[in-house]
């Protein structure tokens, strides 16, 4: 029997035939009116059949409802689903081969934690939907604003958009139009401080992603750090590798770029020797933190920012990380040194041009010691001699950060190593040459000593006795060690930042494994997170203060001496100054050429959280001074860089300069892209 449908087309065509037969008939000759109709019915025919066919593909199919079978959706709180979903997908087959399926799978890995299980349940609701008399129920719409607003800093934070098929406009009603909740079966499982959160965005905690990163992923990420915190944050380049990588470097200030007075100057610097690549990531990770931290209203981190100039530069040898990230992921030989301590893969250690880095400074430490006896003997502001630049190569990162180090006035610095569990401090270099492991304390080392014992202790497992040593057990010495004593070298960074400036810089070694899994880095950032903001912190311990002219008026390049101590400190540009010191009765002299000096005793007391306030104003000095009036001043060969141009070419940029992003898909695109066979880029966010 026809059904509804095919009844009206006959009927229709039949009309139509009638009216064609008479009309020929009647009009036309009689023989042709036979052949017409004849040709009129059979047409007829072919339309029923037709018509029959339509009516039978057009007349919907009554959905059934089925078992949610999907292994990432078993837990809603509904039983059954019903296909189409809510994007369209017809079968199960089709959302399980999806890459919206994939991303609800591995939404928990890619954001850390946070947000789950909800944004899985929220994506679930809309490729499983809850079966209502056959047809798809949609879900809540103010569930899913919920939701994006307390989780989408996480997709923002690993440059991800928010996934389409969660668009709360699109697939979501409201509910007045008969929504269900899909969180329901969640809702009764929850804590009252956890619903609370779920209603407090800012209290979302920062989303890291504990990846390594190529040099091009770490220029762009650190620049998108600075570009998500503008008012705090920027970068800037302070040369180039001998490969032409850039040395960037990230900035955090209250007023970036710009030097404040009586703001402390601190850096971090990393994967010095490139086959030492923790260091390197954890700057990456701390650079996020403090820039998200900032933003989400941590009052630690907004004070440490707020009162504080930071420099972090991940890399300073990023041709020697390429080299040995390259024989990390083949595999290779673990090596020793000569006297079995651990020195993991050697490949990569040295530069482009396979210079050491860390021997690689003038060696400043050695003219200091040869120079002990004599009256006026100092151990700051030691210049460089003309021999350095003549008697070794000069790498261009050695150069870059030299310059660096003398363009701003640090207080302090540490720079992050691996292959040892410690933190060392000057000098580095035996004072004795044939003796190699002797203790060669600077006149600073009560200082040296408290600062490491700051990280030692912020450190998770750096003086515990369970943890496994790497060779030497340092724990006797709370994790700290004078630098010679443990292991002397010629020519290295922290010696030079301390008798060449004003920078007290001590050697961080961040464990045994130099270039740990992938899967440890989260475990390594959790040891070292509390050490690497408690050592910022420690840059507002001592004094600070303004050395001034009766008219006000700051003088540059004036010595602050502290009695016992020969090592001396000189003003900054506008006359402030920073000098690290134990809490006890102090000292202070301020002096300098042309002004009669000024004394002052200084009590520092030992839970004194920031630094000291003490200020100078210096009068003009009659011109018969007496010897005993020696005012100690830099030499004045001090400002000699580079004297002869040697090395003018480390200073020559290409034309086109990179200021312009590099583009490359995030980490986690080729994991999609490879499973499912296709480019989902509906998952790119559009910055």
């Amino acid at each position: 029997m026809l059904s509804f449908c095919a009844r009206v087309c006959v009927y229709v065509y039949v009309c139509v035939c009638v009216y064609v037969c008479l009309y020929v008939c009647v009009c036309v000759y009689v023989s042709v009116c036979v052949c017409v109709c004849m040709y009129v019915c059979m047409c007829v025919c072919v339309c029923v059949c037709v018509c029959e066919c339509m009516c039978v593909c057009d007349t919907p199919t009554a959905a059934k409802c089925s078992e949610v079978v999907l292994g990432s959706c078993d837990d809603m709180p509904y039983t059954h689903t019903v296909f189409p979903n809510l994007v369209g997908q017809r079968h199960r087959e089709d959302v399980e081969a999806s890459v919206e399926y994939l991303l609800l799978s591995v939404v928990r890995s890619l954001l850390n934690g946070e947000c789950s299980p909800e944004l899985r349940m929220l994506g679930c609701s809309v490729l499983a939907p809850r079966c209502q008399d056959g047809r798809p129920a949609r879900p809540c719409r103010h569930v899913c604003e919920a939701v994006r607003r307390r989780c989408q800093h996480g997709f923002d934070t690993i440059r991800m958009a928010w996934p389409y098929f969660l668009d709360c406009d699109r697939f979501f009603v409201s509910e007045e139009e008969g929504c269900y909740d899909p969180l329901e079966g969640l809702r009764g499982e929850e804590t009252p401080e956890m619903l609370a959160a779920s209603v407090a965005p800012q209290e979302s905690a920062t989303i890291l992603q504990f990846v390594y990163h190529t040099h091009t992923q770490l220029l762009n990420t650190l620049k998108r750090t600075a570009a998500r915190c503008p008012d705090i944050a920027r970068t800037y380049t302070i040369g180039r590798s001998s490969e032409g990588k850039d040395l960037t470097v990230i900035e955090f200030s209250s007023n970036p770029g710009q030097h404040d007075i009586l703001e402390p100057e601190v850096k971090y610097v990393a994967n010095m020797h490139g086959n030492e690549a923790l260091g390197r990531e954890l700057l990456i990770y701390l650079a996020q933190y403090l820039c998200s931290e900032y933003l989400l209203g941590n009052a630690r981190v907004q004070t440490l920012v707020n009162s504080t100039r930071i420099h972090l530069l991940p890399s300073m040898n990023p041709d020697g990380y390429e080299i040995a990230s390259a024989e990390a992921q083949q595999g290779g030989d673990i090596d020793y040194d000569e006297e079995g301590r651990y020195e993991g893969f050697m490949t990569g250690r040295g530069n482009g041009q396979n210079i050491d880095l860390n021997r690689n400074f003038p060696d400043l430490t050695s003219i200091a010691y040869s120079r002990r006896r004599h009256r006026y003997y100092r151990t700051d502001h030691i210049p460089i001699p003309d021999a350095y630049w003549f008697g070794k190569t000069v790498a261009p990162e050695t150069y870059a950060v030299m310059k660096w180090i003398r363009s701003i006035p640090f207080v302090l610095s540490a720079s992050l190593h691996g292959g040892d569990l410690l933190v060392s401090y000057p000098y580095d270099l035996s004072k004795h040459p044939q003796e190699e492991n002797l203790m060669s304390p600077t006149p600073d080392e009560q200082v040296f000593k408290q600062l490491a014992r700051v990280y030692a202790d912020s450190h998770r497992t750096m003086t515990s006795h369970h943890t496994e040593p790497c060779g030497s057990d340092f724990t006797d010495r709370g994790g700290i060690i004078n630098g010679a004593q443990w292991y002397s070298i010629r020519g290295g960074m922290a010696d030079f930042n301390y008798l060449h400036t004003n920078c007290f810089e001590l050697t961080v070694e961040l464990g045994c494994d130099k270039f740990p899994p992938e899967e440890e880095l989260y475990n390594d950032w959790q040891d070292n997170k509390e050490a690497l903001l408690s050592f910022l912190e420690a840059v507002h311990r001592g004094i600070k203060g303004l050395v001034m002219d009766e008219e006000g008026r700051g003088i540059k390049g004036a010595v602050v001496s502290v009695k016992g101590i020969r090592h001396d400190i000189t003003t900054a540009e506008n006359g402030d100054y920073w000098r690290l010191l134990t809490p006890g009765i102090h000292i202070v002299t301020a002096s300098a050429r042309g002004y009669v000096r000024s004394m002052k005793k200084v009590y520092l007391p030992a839970r004194l959280q920031k630094a000291g306030r003490v200020d100078f104003t210096l009068k003009k000095a009659p011109l018969d001074l007496d010897e005993d009036d020696y005012v100690p001043a830099i030499p004045s060969t001090y400002e000699r860089f580079d004297p002869y141009n040697q090395f003018a070419r480390y200073n020559v940029r290409d034309v086109a300069e990179s200021g312009i992003e590099r583009q490359e898909n995030p980490w986690w695109w080729s994991y999609f892209a490879r499973s499912t066979g296709t480019a989902p880029n509906w998952l790119l966010k559009v910055d």
